[in-house]
């Protein structure tokens, strides 16, 4: 068995790789389990489209039929918006341990960051948009709830750049683990940590970069160094969509009580929470959500760009 019977990379992309051209990898967990219909699809398309304005080529990751698709489609990407509107929904959701066997059994799924970063690397694309990532959830001294996004970072070669670590995690606990994991976390012209709807916190990053240069100047003397592992570029969320951290708290701890009077664990947990906070916050934290990707999306195409420019 070789890489070709399951690796479907788009022509596009292909023909950018090859050339050194910037590519930008996608997501697609939140095409089919991060928001509801039809935002979903409308926020897919509009992240493509911003990554082709600024010359780049969009990566949008999934598994379609056991195939790892490196572009996906737009029928392939409407199909998994779709299904986001079923409670038995085809498209599985799909970290590290399930790749395989997604492949292996002609499954549908959407890959999260873990899997995302594998898949990219499998292409040969250094940088990956995103919303935020997993890491040590709360309660995770009794729980063990760890996301595999954490170890993803710590041996993919791989940037991503994001928002910070999801605001409903023990924050703390996940700088600590990247940080025993040699993952850099670099902030994007900001000293502070953000965290995902909050600009800033009281926690620092390991460098603040005045810029896309910088980041891309740091991606190549690691690759020169080959070094394992990939970067995490944490970009604050748009002043005027940004909240109050003190008020996110008081959802995400109403979240977590209703995740545990239904007894919602493992995989099932972030959606659950996520999709809790936004009845909460009357929509407020979709609105954030949204903003906060695209805006990280326009840093990755600048990052991305000069990489390729070094």
């Amino acid at each position: 068995m070789e890489l070709t019977d399951f690796l479907d990379t788009n022509v596009d992309v292909k023909d950018a790789v090859e050339k050194g051209a910037p590519v930008v990898a996608l997501e697609s967990t939140i095409i089919s389990h991060g928001l509801p219909w039809p935002t979903n699809l409308a926020l897919a398309r509009e992240l493509e489209r911003i990554i082709r304005d600024q010359g780049a080529v969009p990566a949008t990751i999934g598994i379609y039929g056991g195939r790892i698709k490196v572009g996906m489609s737009d029928a392939e990407v409407t199909e998994f918006a779709e299904s986001a509107q079923s409670d038995d929904s085809p498209v599985m959701k799909v970290s590290r341990r399930d790749l395989a066997t997604a492949i292996a059994l002609k499954q549908h799924g959407s890959t999260t960051v873990a899997a995302t970063m594998i898949c990219a690397q499998l292409a040969g694309i250094r940088v990956f948009a995103t919303g935020g990532i997993g890491g040590v959830h709360r309660g995770a001294e009794s729980s063990m709830d760890i996301s595999a996004d954490l170890l993803e970072l710590a041996q993919t070669r791989v940037c991503v750049v994001c928002a910070g670590p999801k605001a409903i995690l023990d924050i703390p606990r996940t700088l600590e683990v990247l940080e025993t994991n040699g993952v850099p976390v670099l902030g994007y012209q900001t000293t502070a940590l953000p965290t995902f709807y909050s600009r800033d916190s009281d926690l620092g990053v390991d460098q603040e970069l005045s810029g896309a240069v910088e980041a891309a100047s740091i991606l190549k003397t690691r690759d020169a160094l080959s070094m394992a592992g990939g970067e995490l570029v944490v970009n604050p969320i748009p002043v005027s969509n940004a909240m109050a951290a003190a008020e996110i708290d008081v959802w995400i701890t109403d979240a977590l009580r209703e995740a545990d009077a239904q007894d919602i664990q493992g995989k099932d947990i972030t959606p659950f929470l996520l999709d809790q906070m936004a009845i909460l916050s009357k929509g407020r934290t979709i609105d954030a959500n949204l903003a906060l990707i695209k805006n990280n999306v326009r840093v990755a195409v600048q990052i991305a760009t000069h990489y390729c420019d070094i």
